[in-house]
């Protein structure tokens, strides 16, 4: 299973490399861009079989292991790798929702600064537009929180 995650590593990295290799040395990249499409496409098929091959193989390994009998008397919970994948899970709503609520607040703070100069009068009105592009980050927050509370 570790080489699986070792080659998608490495199909990672190696578009790391090409793509600072191409970005530190433009006047070559004509005459290696032949070279290059083909290697970059193979590490892109590459990590896609290998995402899939840790989907198949591994999908016994992420599964929740069942409380032993002690443990669930004792009221103490043991952390197993799908608990781990299910806590993960609970955070991505918040993560993706602060991501959409900065590049929301970022054109809306700049159009409310320049309406703003020119028009003072508008602060109020900018500030709910502003308020409400923040809303989207605390709607993700929310939606985390009930979901943690059903593990």
């Amino acid at each position: 299973m570790y080489w699986l995650v070792a080659l998608m590593s490495l199909a990672i990295l190696g578009l790391i490399v090409a793509g600072f290799h191409l970005e530190l040395r433009p006047q070559r990249a004509a005459a290696i861009r032949a070279w290059y499409r083909p290697a970059l496409g193979t590490q892109l098929v590459v990590f896609v079989g290998a995402q899939l091959a840790l989907l198949v193989l591994g999908i016994d390994q992420v599964l929740a292991s069942p409380e032993t009998a002690g443990a669930a008397a004792e009221g103490v919970r043991e952390m197993s790798t799908g608990m781990g994948l299910a806590i993960i899970g609970a955070g991505i709503p918040t993560a993706l929702s602060t991501i959409g609520a900065g590049i929301a607040v970022g054109p809306i703070g700049a159009a409310s600064l320049a309406a703003i100069t020119e028009k003072p009068e508008n602060l109020g009105r900018t500030l709910i537009y502003l308020g409400l592009a923040e809303g989207i980050a605390i709607y993700g927050l929310v939606i985390s929180i009930l979901l943690l509370n059903k593990l």
